[in-house]
């Protein structure tokens, strides 16, 4: 099995709370291995560092089984909930004192409680998620065959794979791939996706490069990033294409083309 990407959208610095904002942080968690959350201090290290004075030093742990991951929740008084953003208001609480919960969602965000109106939370994508081949259910010997890519259709990554796909889908051709703010828009007026940014889309296709379709990750520290960065978005697309992953009936599952761009591509099918 593959690992846990935990992505803090904003963290924090200094160890008694620090500045309330700071740089994203996002980690990677194999089988096994584990993550602290809370405010942290000199004496209590945590790999993710949230500001609100109403969150413990150390709130929590994620840990990664097999085929799942685990949240144990450290807070005497304040149980912690984890919700499904691609279900319909979907979620579950954590208890306090409750110790390797379960998780059953692919896509996760994790909530605390703090005491003003904006709440701390931060994602989790687990680890993949296997089907079995639906034409080898039932065989009575050996062992079961797996699909190489288990690419949910009804998750949000799956749209945002489509909309990268959908140049190439409708025109045939080696156009541009669209960029984060171009997915933005393509999905603006999709119901699951009319509040994602450019932030959660990049997200997505991290998961889809290191997860799903296992893409080696380019190193984005170096010079030249974006570049490299767009090579992934090529890479996503040509492997989801050459494969199959995403044909022209998936691109119903988009918001409607609108506009004269929209006429026009639909007049040339």
């Amino acid at each position: 099995m593959s690992g846990v990407v935990v992505h803090l959208p904003q963290g924090c610095s200094g160890a008694d709370g620090g500045e309330p904002y700071g740089d994203p942080v996002t980690l990677r968690l194999g089988p096994g291995e584990a993550a602290r959350f809370g405010r942290g201090s000199s004496t209590v290290p945590v790999e993710l560092r949230l500001a609100d004075p109403a969150i413990s030093r150390l709130a929590g742990e994620i840990r990664v089984a097999d085929d799942h991951w685990q949240l144990t929740n450290h807070s005497a008084t304040h149980s912690y909930l984890v919700e499904n953003p691609e279900g319909a208001g979907e979620y579950l609480r954590v208890p306090p004192r409750r110790a390797g919960a379960p998780v059953p969602f692919e896509f996760s965000r994790v909530v605390l409680p703090t005491r003003s109106d904006v709440t701390v939370s931060f994602q989790v994508f687990a680890p993949d998620h296997v089907y079995l081949d639906p034409d080898a259910m039932g065989a009575p010997w050996g062992r079961p065959t797996v699909t190489a890519y288990s690419l949910d259709e009804t998750a949000v990554y799956f749209l945002v794979l489509v909309a990268l796909c959908e140049p190439r889908l409708r025109d045939q051709s080696r156009v541009a791939v669209p960029t984060t703010p171009q997915i933005v828009e393509r999905l603006r007026g999709h119901p699951a996706c009319g509040t994602l940014t450019a932030r959660a889309i990049s997200s997505h296709i991290d998961y889809l490069a290191e997860e799903k379709l296992r893409i080696g990750a380019p190193d984005l520290r170096e010079p030249g990033r974006s570049e490299r960065r767009n090579g992934k978005r090529e890479e996503i697309v040509g492997l989801a294409l050459r494969f199959g992953l995403v044909r022209e009936e998936h691109l119903t599952l988009l918001p409607p083309l609108t506009g004269a761009g929209g006429r026009e591509r639909q007049s040339m099918r």
